[in-house]
């Protein structure tokens, strides 16, 4: 399995976008994103350029349903999002 990648928030907002999720608002530096059909929510922190710990992206990854390897193809995928 390859490395997640140590992305900023940002980078990393741009990913799920290409899975469907959109930026509903903006609390502090926390971006809430939100995908038509599910109920869940995800909390992104935005700090910069200072990268999302692996442990928090896991978890990001993991509540709505991807794969790490899923995750890593949406990352490096071209023309969607």
């Amino acid at each position: 399995m390859n490395k997640l990648p140590r992305w900023s928030g940002k980078k990393i907002i741009s990913v799920f976008k290409k899975d469907g999720w959109t930026v509903d608002r903006i609390e502090g530096s926390h971006h809430i994103l939100v995908k038509e059909g599910t109920v869940k929510i995800l909390v992104i922190p935005v700090h910069g350029n200072k990268p999302i710990r692996v442990g928090l992206l896991k978890g990001l990854i993991r509540d709505p349903g991807l794969t790490n390897e899923e995750f890593l193809r949406l990352c490096y995928e071209k023309g969607r999002g």
